[in-house]
């Protein structure tokens, strides 16, 4: 039997991007977890984010893929606020609906494994927002010793979801 966990990730991605998100559902397929998504397996009939919620009901724990979805060559944080404007280059940024997902499912007390890709920072990303340790995106292009510490991360994880559900 397939435990559902929600996974939070843009539906566009790039080729490199959806390597890596096949590499996470390997390894949540082969922990025989079952991956739920607003926009792949999943459908509204309402309101999005309502929907989002209707599916974290049913789920034991959450996976947060940050992917680059949104970049600026220039960018100004905190513009018009004195003293602490700051210009910036090369920001990206994800997906909005990481932030409200992982908002959602954090709220429903579910364990979260939040992977992020380089640059992508802030809310969810942010280190100490959670407390969960945020994981780098993970590559098909991993060595031995990564993809053991990547497993190890999941199985760690997996425990806590199998924990729940089967409470």
């Amino acid at each position: 039997m397939l435990i559902p966990v929600f996974v939070s990730c843009p539906t566009a991605l790039n080729a490199r991007q959806e390597r890596s998100r096949q590499m996470i559902l390997a390894e949540l397929k082969h922990l025989q977890l079952e991956p739920r998504a607003l926009g792949r397996t999943d459908y509204p009939t309402e309101l999005p984010l309502r929907e989002v919620y209707v599916i974290a009901k049913h789920c034991s724990g959450g996976v947060i893929l940050g992917f680059e979805q949104s970049y600026a060559a220039k960018a100004v944080e905190k513009r018009g606020v004195r003293g602490k404007a700051k210009p910036q280059k090369d920001v990206i940024m994800p997906t909005p609906w990481n932030h409200l997902e992982a908002g959602i499912l954090f709220g429903m007390n579910l364990p979260l494994l939040v992977f992020k890709e380089k640059g992508i920072s802030g809310g969810v990303f942010d280190v100490g927002v959670t407390d969960n340790f945020v994981h780098p995106m993970p590559t098909p292009k991993l060595d031995a010793s990564e993809r053991t510490a990547l497993t190890e991360v999941f199985l760690k994880w997996q425990f806590k979801v199998r924990d729940l559900y089967y409470k």
